[in-house]
């Protein structure tokens, strides 16, 4: 199956969401622990981790 290729804008839109929520995810936790620090590493990694494989991906057919 070929794999989907994300365009700059829904690049931008996914990484401008996920400050968002970080964003909200900090300001609305009555105190930054543990728990916090590791939700906000792992949504990070989630969300970067496919996205730089798929700039990488498209910069290797160039």
């Amino acid at each position: 199956m070929k794999r989907r290729k994300i365009t700059n804008s829904q690049a931008v839109c996914i990484i401008i969401l996920w400050g968002l929520l970080c964003y909200m995810l900090l300001t609305y936790s009555k105190k930054i622990d543990f728990d916090v620090i590791f939700s906000i590493l792992a949504s990070a990694i989630i969300v970067f981790v496919p996205l730089y494989k798929n700039m990488r991906h498209r910069v290797d057919e160039k």
